[in-house]
């Protein structure tokens, strides 16, 4: 890949600092339309296994897409990547429209999943060097802090704007999905006209999955500690919603699109305030957040107290999205930089299966031994492994 060098008449000519903002609205749009589902289940009938199942197809498809055409954007360029991905976000809700059987909703979480899989890494990448070709003699303050707004907080961005459509707007399975597929047309057209970043060469490397690469005991501790992190986001993108309207008896979907977006929206704003805490300390802040977070939400639960339930999906959600950003910034220390892309590879692999195996163990738990003690056992098993995760994270890294 070869990125175009800055100067100032290309700065001046393509105005990077408009494509920045047009491709990081773009990304929160679709990262926001991912999570758009999450306040519907429980309009939609679904019992509680089949939610997790639906959303396990979202993150399968996110997961083929990363291994299978994360990384191709390096070859082809951005825009011909992104523009694409969206149309894929555009079909979703499509499909989502066209039908609320089961299949329509497994078929377009998959598609959803699939193009989210392509504008996470391209949005990223795009982002970084729209930055400093707008600003390349800045620090990367803020293309960290929007990447991350863009990211994380267009997770909980989804469901608070479907959540309040549908809470007080006619058609509820139909309403949000038209606004976010006009959404993403605009942020197409957005895409469309910004600034291209990758110089394409005629010749092509061959196509290859992208490699995954899993090293050391620091690599170990991050991805133990990652997949929790997932974990907890999945529980607030699928289960959560319905249990708050079931067993907390609070059938409100504006309310429910809160609570996600509470959760993601602290992620978000934790990441961007520890950005200048040492790694060590932010490791182990981040554990312990995630850690008392995941008790407070556990005990919020088995005293149906919805103020317990909120406080502790805060707490879980911010010490979640710190624990994720230092797995990210452990990985790339530590990883060599040839092997840096396939080591980050295996880092959301396993982050991801953090979204899918919780989910579904908790979908099948609910089933035969209710909510209340399901999460019990959730929260065991993921304090097990945010210990584990400490554990073998060497003392050097925590002393940082």
């Amino acid at each position: 890949m070869t990125t175009l060098a800055p100067s100032a008449s290309l700065i001046e000519t393509h105005r990077p600092s408009r494509g920045f903002w047009l491709v990081a609205g773009a990304f929160l749009t679709a990262m926001a339309f991912s999570t758009v589902p999450a306040p519907l289940y429980a309009i939609y009938h679904l019992s509680p296994f089949v939610v997790t199942v639906v959303f396990a197809m979202y993150a399968v498809g996110v997961v083929v897409s990363l291994l299978l055409a994360g990384h191709i954007s390096d070859w082809v360029g951005r825009k011909r990547i992104l523009i694409p991905a969206l149309a894929l976000e555009v079909l979703a809700a499509v499909v989502f429209l066209s039908s609320t059987a089961l299949p329509a909703l497994l078929l377009a979480r998959l598609v959803s999943g699939l193009g989210v899989g392509l504008i996470t890494a391209t949005a990223t990448a795009w982002l970084s060097e729209l930055h400093f070709l707008d600003r390349p003699d800045s620090s990367s303050t803020r293309f960290e802090v929007v990447s991350t707004a863009a990211n994380i907080g267009g997770l909980g961005v989804g469901p608070l704007v479907s959540g309040v459509l549908a809470q007080y707007v006619d058609a509820p399975l139909r309403t949000p999905y038209l606004v976010f597929a006009v959404l993403l047309l605009l942020a197409i057209v957005g895409v469309g006209i910004s600034r291209e970043t990758v110089e394409i060469r005629p010749e092509r490397p061959a196509w290859r999955p992208q490699r995954v690469r899993i090293i050391g005991r620091r690599y170990l501790a991050a991805a133990t500690t990652a997949f929790t992190a997932f974990a907890v986001f999945g529980l607030f993108n699928s289960l959560a919603p319905g249990f708050v309207s079931g067993t907390l008896h609070h059938p409100s979907r504006a309310l429910a699109g809160l609570i996600v977006f509470v959760v993601f929206g602290a992620a978000a704003a934790a990441q961007t305030a520890t950005s200048r805490v040492r790694p060590g300390a932010r490791f182990c802040g981040g554990l312990a957040v995630e850690a008392v977070g995941l008790i407070v939400l556990a005990t919020g639960m088995a005293q149906a107290s919805l103020a317990g339930f909120l406080v502790g999906g805060a707490l879980a959600g911010a010490g979640a999205g710190v624990v994720f950003k230092s797995a990210i910034g452990s990985v790339v220390a530590s990883a060599a930089p040839e092997a840096r892309g396939e080591a980050l590879a295996g880092l959301f692999l396993i982050a991801y299966l953090g979204l899918v195996i919780p989910s579904l163990a908790l979908g099948v738990a609910t089933q035969l031994i209710g909510a209340t003690a399901a999460m019990l056992w959730f929260t065991g098993a993921l304090l097990a492994l945010l210990a584990t995760g400490a554990l073998l994270a060497p003392k050097t890294s925590r002393d940082r």
